[in-house]
């Protein structure tokens, strides 16, 4: 065989960083804010709307420094949080037990076709009339919006139970609770992670959403504030912290869940050939 030249290995080492490694991401995004930066320095597109990263970034330094941008992530987070909880504390059993008992599916099943399909910017207006504008409210709208993708996904994990299995079980002699427990949990546990997934980065979104529309803090207004005041670094400072606080929430999720779940990817994944 010929032995592959210089020039070839450096494209095979740059290829394989690029594709199969998370720095070609990483590239991807710093090219990026680099066209934006040159591109607003040299005015291909308004600096004033679109002002240059080192602008953005100066200004996410100065707010970050004062303490006003912690102080309204420190409210944001706290309704995101309350409202999460709520929805996984109320989420997972209602689907356990709705997924499990088909008298109850039934009763409730053109229930939550109704109500999941509804836009969250519809409810916000009924819980303003009675929850007011405070936390309450748009804690509330962070647990209605969190809650259905977490039933849902606990109802579908339920129902995909091997019923074999169960039979089996029963055979037997195990009893309701170690059926449950044994079968239908750890069977049901990977689609609830996956609605708990989902729904995190459902309930950072609403949370924002419902500053910006009836707040007078936290991020979603600060956001709104900047751009209603002409502080457009600001603005862009607040959506860009945005970005990376929604990333590492995922990521330290991702984590949990990688411990949380190793039983199950070390059941799931294929022996190498």
């Amino acid at each position: 065989m010929m032995a592959k030249s210089p020039h070839q290995n450096i494209l095979g080492k740059i290829s394989y960083i690029l594709f199969r490694t998370r720095w070609g991401g990483s590239l991807t995004v710093i090219a990026l804010l680099t066209f934006w930066e040159f591109g607003s320095t040299f005015k291909l597109f308004h600096p004033v709307y679109i002002p240059k990263v080192t602008d953005i970034a100066q200004a996410l330094y100065n707010v970050t420094v004062s303490g006003e941008l912690p102080a309204h992530y420190t409210i944001t987070l706290f309704r995101m949080s309350a409202g999460y909880c709520i929805s996984v504390i109320i989420g997972v059993p209602c689907g356990l037990m709705i997924g499990y008992n088909r008298a109850v599916f039934n009763l409730t099943e053109p229930l939550i076709e109704l109500c999941r399909p509804t836009p969250v910017s519809a409810v916000i207006p009924i819980v303003i009339l009675l929850l007011g504008v405070g936390n309450e409210m748009k804690i509330f709208i962070v647990a209605w919006a969190s809650f259905w993708p977490i039933l849902v996904n606990v109802i579908d994990g339920v129902h995909g139970v091997d019923r074999t299995l169960m039979e089996t079980a029963r055979v037997f002699g195990a009893t309701s609770w170690e059926l449950f427990k044994k079968i239908i949990l750890q069977a049901a546990s990977p689609h609830i992670v996956t609605g708990m997934r989902v729904s995190i980065a459902i309930s950072l979104i609403v949370t924002v959403i419902a500053e910006m529309l009836a707040g007078n803090n936290g991020i979603g207004f600060f956001v709104l504030d900047a751009e209603r005041t002409f502080r457009i670094p600001e603005m862009y400072a607040g959506v860009f912290s945005l970005a990376v606080i929604g990333y590492l929430v995922n990521r330290i999720f991702v984590l949990l869940e990688s411990s949380i779940m190793a039983w199950h990817k070390g059941l799931t994944s294929k022996e190498p050939k």
